[in-house]
């Protein structure tokens, strides 16, 4: 399970959303609006799914991890 993130449009930042998803769920979510209040800039942001993206720490590093078996 990972965070869905946004990026702030004032700082370029990457700011989470609030929602827990996997990626290959988030993928298949049908096209939604958000909101989202950020806590870098305190002004409410809304994005469109397809501006976000999961961050999954450690995800990275146990793809890389299986791909050296």
């Amino acid at each position: 399970m990972g965070m869905v993130m946004v990026k702030c449009p004032e700082t370029g930042r990457a700011i989470p959303t609030g929602m827990k998803t996997d990626r290959e769920s988030f993928q298949r979510s049908t096209v939604f609006f958000g909101r989202t209040h950020c806590p870098i800039c305190h002004t409410d942001h809304a994005w469109f799914a397809r501006e976000a993206w999961v961050h999954e720490p450690g995800a990275s590093a146990q793809r890389r991890s299986a791909g050296s078996i």
